[in-house]
């Protein structure tokens, strides 16, 4: 994910380094195109990556060779490249923040994924696909949907498309007890439906998941403290929250809870 990672250390991923080439580098690693040698490299957000790394990747595509971050040899590497982004590249190559000879590079063969809100169609669909796989991940049972919560589902306006989908189910399954999933405090306390605007300003995907982390540290404290602290065995925080004692810990690290709670 091109947007996750500061300059140097997204060179290092893509291209890799040699040991020394920064501080740090305490070793040679190996870059993710020379580790996709012969297959396929997906690079989400291909949008945010910055304009000296575009030339980068641009003698890739072109020259298929490249050097790692420190280093002077030069590599081949034959790779099948797929890029995704949100971004409008045109208008980023016309307002100076993307290079034309990458973008012409990249936009061999475009395929444009409508926004959530203009394939409503799917929103069944993939809510069904992430509540059965967030219930695998915490261990818990697939519950199904009424039919109101379904339809305040494809009616919403979705500015954060499938991530927000996602976040969203996610926080259901995480609270559910009943044979399905419970919506009421998760649809009524986040982002408003379609056609209504937000009062203030428009949210952010930001906004959005440090709100999601904020109820999940809630809910997860409020059973802590009903647990007295303890995690695992009988009555503990994980057999309330109907998930495996590893799953929470690994919840709770992400959250930065502390780990006095055993």
């Amino acid at each position: 994910n091109c947007a996750t990672l500061p300059a140097p250390l997204i060179e290092s991923e893509l291209f890799g380094h040699e040991k020394g080439s920064f501080t740090g580098a305490t070793e040679r690693r190996i870059g993710k195109f020379e580790l996709a040698e012969g297959g396929t490299i997906f690079l989400d957000e291909i949008g945010e990556l910055p304009l000296e790394l575009q030339a980068k990747l641009l003698r890739v595509l072109q020259e298929r060779e490249l050097e790692r971050l420190g280093g002077k040899q030069v590599i081949k590497v034959d790779v099948r490249v797929i890029a995704a982004t949100n971004r409008d590249l045109a208008r980023e190559v016309a307002e100076g923040r993307f290079r034309e000879d990458l973008f012409f590079r990249l936009n061999v063969f475009p395929l444009a994924i409508p926004p959530l809100s203009e394939r409503r169609e799917d929103i069944a669909m993939l809510a069904a696909h992430f509540a059965a796989k967030f219930s695998k991940e915490f261990g818990k049972p697939v519950r199904s949907f009424r039919e109101s919560d379904m339809n305040r589902l494809v009616g919403r306006e979705w500015k954060g498309n499938i991530r927000e989908l996602a976040h969203l189910i996610e926080q259901a399954v995480i609270v559910s007890d009943g044979s399905t999933l419970d919506f009421s405090t998760i649809l009524s306390s986040s982002a408003p439906a379609s056609g209504l605007q937000a009062a203030d300003h428009t949210r952010t995907m930001v906004n959005f998941e440090h709100d999601i982390a904020v109820m999940e540290r809630e809910l997860i404290l409020d059973v802590l403290s009903r647990s007295k602290g303890r995690v695992s065995g009988v009555g503990g925080a994980a057999e309330q929250l109907a998930m495996h004692p590893k799953t929470l810990y690994s919840r709770m690290e992400k959250l930065g809870l502390s780990k006095r709670y055993q």
